[in-house]
């Protein structure tokens, strides 16, 4: 486990089993694709193994039209410089870049068209480009999207995700999540009670609700190889050994990695960028909700607590729902929480205890479910006697760290009193639109970009109170 210097955790977790209070689960129930059966048994939480936060280098494909450095290095930083070579004009190294012959020389202070060969060229990464004069709005880079991005739901989602308030995965439609934070920002203090007073507030805030997102090479670290697709129909999703023999639980796709990244809700990503193909290749460009990005290769990015300062922080729980972090009493932050089994379910005073960052999960594959011990056809045992379950296996199996471990980038320990953790966390998922819908392993659940947020924002000792 890397940067264990800046966040706490504890190697002796084996006493941390995840095994939780819930009525009996239906045949119904929908689980994680490749954790129907692994659901059933006993898991610990353990520090990453890994030694790399990352897949190993691989090639990945380009855009052809796209001039990079260091080819056979497909993770290497995006080129930043084109040397003019012999037989070149400014408009051809303008469209291979997929420039404007007027971004390339405002970016260059170019005052004519004339080059020389040997001269050296900045290129704009996306952020810059978007910044110059001459960049086109919309920018003609992505085609028009299939939904108006002036809409005020969207306008209000991001304008909320900027305030520390996040209403869940971004879209154009509201929802119950989306009701529950707008009216827990309106009442915080800060916010506005009148509803177009603030969304006018939202609008001067929030000049350009859209942004740009160019997929790099590197970004490919965290994005698993595309499975073949059968002859109709998307390709399957993992299996549960394809999962434990990976060494790293990643995207399933560009859409899942670039939807994270600006916590988009990846159907409202798709609608937005109708022309990019299933499979987008480094280089190309997303329209995304121009929010601050998630950076799943700096996670993790700070030390536990560190933006809480002086202040006293407190947190609770509502409607097991939304957590919600005040500081001096005053909502600072809120986000949904939900939980991987309907039964789960906390009451009373708990704290906070510290991080485990890049967490893995360990199993001998013991089950997890409750015994019924009849004494009679006529009488059930309320108090059966525990029977003690034989592992299956002899040595653990891992569940390799990863965005997609369905404990996400990190995993709080929580505590009633002492510092014995309980075995009910707070920790994240990459794919917060299915939270409430599938059930998994873990405990309470945030997104990815949330528990990072909720990290920085909660020192260990933290008190959380249930206000179901």
């Amino acid at each position: 486990m890397n940067q264990t210097g800046t966040w706490i955790s504890r190697a002796g977790m084996a006493f941390c089993c995840l095994v939780f209070l819930h009525p009996a689960a239906s045949a119904s129930r929908v689980v994680e694709p490749g954790l129907e059966t692994a659901v059933k048994w006993k898991w610990d939480v353990i520090p990453s193994p890994a030694t790399r936060w990352g897949l190993p280098t691989r090639d990945v494909p380009v855009l052809a039209t796209r001039s990079t450095q260091g080819r056979n290095d497909p993770y290497a930083r995006d080129a930043a410089i084109h040397t003019v070579r012999k037989g070149e004009v400014l408009i051809h190294i303008a469209r291979r870049h997929k420039l404007t012959t007027a971004q390339l020389k405002e970016f260059n202070s170019l005052e004519a068209d004339l080059i020389h060969i040997g001269q050296q060229l900045r290129i704009p990464n996306a952020a810059e480009r978007l910044a110059l004069r001459s960049t086109p709005k919309p920018s003609t880079n992505s085609p028009a999207p299939s939904v108006p991005l002036e809409s005020e739901v969207y306008l209000l989602r991001v304008f909320l995700d900027s305030q520390g308030f996040s209403s869940g995965p971004i879209s154009d439609t509201p929802d119950a999540v989306f009701g529950k934070i707008l009216h827990r920002y309106q009442t915080s203090g800060g916010g506005f009670l009148d509803h177009q007073e603030l969304v006018a507030s939202a609008r001067e805030a929030v000049r350009t609700p859209t942004s740009q997102y160019e997929l790099k090479p590197a970004d490919f670290r965290f994005i698993a190889p595309p499975k073949a697709a059968p002859a109709k129909g998307a390709a399957p999703p993992p299996s549960y050994s394809e999962m434990v023999q990976s060494p790293l639980l990643a995207y399933s796709s560009p859409w899942e990695f670039v939807a994270e990244r600006f916590n988009a809700d990846e159907a409202f990503l798709r609608k937005l960028n109708p022309s990019l193909p299933a499979q987008p290749p480094a280089g190309s460009i997303f329209l995304v909700p121009n929010v601050a990005p998630f950076e799943i290769e700096n996670v993790p990015l700070v030390k536990q607590g560190a933006l809480a300062g002086n202040s006293k922080t407190t947190t609770r729980v509502t409607d097991l729902s939304v957590l919600e972090i005040l500081r001096d009493g005053k909502p600072a932050a809120a986000m949904p929480l939900s939980r991987v089994r309907p039964g789960l379910r906390g009451s009373g005073e708990w704290r906070v205890l510290d991080i485990v960052p890049h967490p893995a999960l360990s199993t001998l594959r013991e089950s997890r479910s409750p015994q019924v011990e009849q004494r009679s056809p006529f009488y059930t045992n309320p108090n059966p006697t525990p029977k003690v379950e034989k592992p299956t296996l002899t040595r653990s199996e891992i569940l390799p760290p990863g965005p997609n471990n369905p404990l996400g980038v990190a995993w709080i320990n929580l505590a009633k009193e002492g510092s014995t953790p309980l075995p009910f966390g707070i920790h994240g998922s990459s794919n917060p639109s299915t939270v409430k819908e599938i059930e998994s392993i873990g405990g309470f659940r945030l997104s990815n970009r949330d528990i990072v947020r909720a990290v920085q924002l909660l020192p260990p000792g933290t008190p959380l109170t249930w206000n179901p």
